[in-house]
């Protein structure tokens, strides 16, 4: 019978090593998230001051064309923004992806080297 020892510290460090890919996407994870959220808070925010802004020309218009021209202005100016801001949510997608691809690309880098190492 083999006499073993009892090493708390490397039992947590193999935990800690073996669940360290994992704690790096879920952080990688939460930025996307935090990103998205404020991108729709952003987005959100756009609508509101569009809403006030066609409110303040149905109040303020003096004739109906006059109100007309408003509307197609306000509305020209929220598709350039809504535009603008599907171009930044293109991009906000494509640096999470990349991101998180990364980490993945390292934890299984990773995993490869220490299971060459155990078993070379």
């Amino acid at each position: 019978m083999t006499d073993t020892t009892y090493d708390p510290k490397t039992i947590f460090e193999t935990y800690k090593n073996a669940f360290a890919p994992v704690l790096k996407v879920q952080q990688e994870g939460l930025k996307a998230l935090d990103r998205v959220g404020r991108y729709q808070h952003a987005v959100a925010g756009d609508y509101l001051e569009w809403s006030l802004a066609q409110a303040k020309a149905a109040v303020g218009a003096q004739t109906p064309a006059e109100f007309i021209s408003r509307q197609v202005e306000l509305s020209t100016a929220l598709s350039e923004r809504l535009r603008a801001r599907a171009q930044e949510f293109v991009k906000l997608t494509a640096d999470s992806q990349t991101d998180v691809s990364d980490a993945v690309n390292e934890s299984v880098n990773r995993a490869a080297a220490e299971t060459k190492r155990k078993v070379g």
